[in-house]
């Protein structure tokens, strides 16, 4: 059997299916310094339904309540949905059942405290989570590849897997309407640094046969022009400027090479950006940029300095301000907020933006999650960042924000004093019709919030909580939410919703299930799910079929 692509979803395909007892080969166009993929990187959001951590903070949540926010979010409404929604349906209910346990038996273990991510802010039966249900993985990105690593290495110990790393594919070979192989192209070796774009110079080529063929290549996000092409009309114009959230090497090649080889390809319109990216001081691959994950207090400006309308609050709705956002004609936005926001309510997407989780240091972790201090991570962009903007009065503030953009567009100060005076006003009123502050306030009453992400509501105008700080804001390339149609065993399905005889494909390639089970929106902490979800079932799947 061979695997296309080492990140998490081909890592859990690969371990499964040389568990049952098949021969696989391995290959990913980087070095071995890789593997893991995109994963590695990550925060190591999961989601769970109704988890221990859960219970323990008194949160109450159910399969049938995730299944509402999941619809409500996804909102299904093409005929080609019907399998994307069934692999929905049968992920909420691993992630209330299974899930856990099996990844705990591997000794993935998860931080205390859950967050509440996608918090939505419409009606009940709208997009978001009505429950936090975030968890992140003690031991970030990194701790969730480990367990599947370890597991590869050992099928590669005992002789049932082979890595065949820096083996670019260039095309599926197909014989009699059967896939039975992958041919292209070895590349040259490299020590290129893990995220670091490497050399596509070829040093000779390789053709390999097999029973079957499992694509787990990952999506498009480090390929603009790809990301550009399929930008859907409803969002929009594309952004002129971008920054990525994934290395230059998720380039979207072989979702494009599997449709040639007859795999059909569903809601290529549809995708995940975020618009919470900041420029990377210090970047790894180019156009390096990192996510904020925001608590809700940020007063959220657009380009001009107008507020962002209800209930498009930091950490609300991703989709719906990206919409808002491309209407204004301009690429960036703005939060303005203060020193005591930011030393609470700012964490950084990346595993190696939080080294004590990471690290699995619960030293640091208290130090830098309760200790009232601004992260040191956080801290460098605030220092270094070109994004950021420091200053004691709001004028200053003002003239900081229109200096790193050069005034285009350019900032009025009296008009963006009117909005933090408007919004301040309802700060330290224990009424109020402030739908942002009452969101904060509503948060507050979750412990886990209180203690660890959502500031004391306060005006920003307060110097005891100063200086004030803003930061503009990117479109950050993230996630493809369509990809390959498969059925319920990962098997990839042609135009006419047949099979295509050995093939099979997983994660974010095939819109981690299915091709799309996310519909248009996420709940957040479901791609890496997602990917170890379709990889578990492509790999079962594909070492069944090939049995005997």
């Amino acid at each position: 059997m061979i695997v296309v692509g080492a990140g998490l979803a081909g890592l859990a395909a690969a371990a499964e299916a040389a568990e049952a007892g098949r021969t696989v080969l391995l290959l990913d166009q980087e070095g071995e310094q890789s593997l893991g993929g995109q994963a590695w990187w990550s925060f190591g959001g999961l989601f769970f339904v109704d988890s221990p951590e859960q219970r323990r903070l008194r949160i109450r949540d159910s399969v049938e309540l995730a299944w509402q926010d999941w619809t409500g979010t996804a909102g299904f409404d093409r005929p080609e949905d019907e399998l994307p929604r069934q692999w929905a349906r049968a992920y909420v209910e691993f992630a209330a059942t299974e899930k856990r346990s099996w990844l705990r038996q591997m000794g993935h273990r998860v931080v205390p405290v859950v967050g509440w991510a996608e918090r939505g802010g419409y009606l009940a039966d709208g997009p978001g989570n009505s429950v936090p249900r975030f968890h992140v993985t003690w031991g970030t990105g990194p701790g969730v590849v480990e367990p599947f690593a370890r597991r590869v290495r050992a099928a590669a110990g005992a002789g049932k897997l082979k890595f065949c790393f820096r083996h670019r594919v260039d095309a599926l070979t197909v014989t009699n309407g059967v896939v039975d192989g992958v041919a292209g192209t070895i590349l040259e070796p490299t020590d290129t640094p893990r995220g670091e774009p490497s050399s596509r110079q070829g040093a000779g080529s390789f053709e390999l046969r097999a029973q079957a063929v499992i694509v787990a290549s990952g999506g498009i996000g480090g390929n603009h022009d790809l990301v550009r092409k399929a930008w859907p009309e409803r969002l929009g114009s594309p952004p002129a400027h971008m920054l990525s959230g994934v290395p230059e090497h998720v380039d979207g090649r072989m979702i494009g090479i599997t449709e040639q080889a007859g795999g059909q390809v569903i809601n290529r319109d549809r995708m995940w950006h975020y618009v919470e990216g900041i420029t990377n001081w210090d970047p790894i691959w180019p156009l390096h940029g990192i996510r904020i994950l925001p608590g809700p207090s940020s007063l959220w400006l657009d380009a001009t300095g107008r507020r962002l309308p209800s209930p498009l609050y930091p950490g609300f709705d991703t989709l719906g301000t990206l919409e808002y956002l491309r209407q204004t004609g301009y690429d960036h936005s703005w939060f303005i907020l203060t020193r005591k926001i930011i030393a609470r309510e700012f964490a950084l997407s990346g595993s190696e933006q939080n080294p004590d989780l990471t690290g699995r240091d619960r030293r640091a972790m208290l130090t830098s999650r309760l200790g009232g201090r601004v992260p040191g991570p956080v801290q460098a962009f605030v220092d270094h960042g070109e994004d950021f903007v420091t200053a004691r009065s709001l004028r200053g503030l003002v003239d900081g924000m229109n200096k790193i953009t050069g005034g285009e567009p350019h900032l009025d100060a009296a008009a963006v004093k009117a909005e933090v005076a408007a919004r301040d006003a309802d700060a330290t009123n224990a009424f109020g019709k402030d739908g942002q502050l009452t969101a904060i306030r509503g948060a507050r009453k979750y412990l886990g919030d209180r203690l660890t992400r959502v500031a004391r509501p306060h005006r920003l105008l307060d110097p005891a909580a100063g200086p004030l700080i803003a930061v503009r804001l990117h479109v950050l390339t993230r996630k493809t939410l369509g990809g390959l149609h498969t059925d319920l065993s990962a098997r990839v399905l042609g135009s006419g919703g047949e099979p295509v005889p050995g093939l099979y494909a997983a994660g974010e390639a095939a819109g981690f299930g299915g091709g799309g089970m996310h519909g248009y929106r996420s709940l957040e902490g479901t791609f890496l799910g997602g990917c170890l979800f379709s990889g578990r079932i492509a790999g079962r799947a594909a070492a069944a079929a090939t049995a005997g």
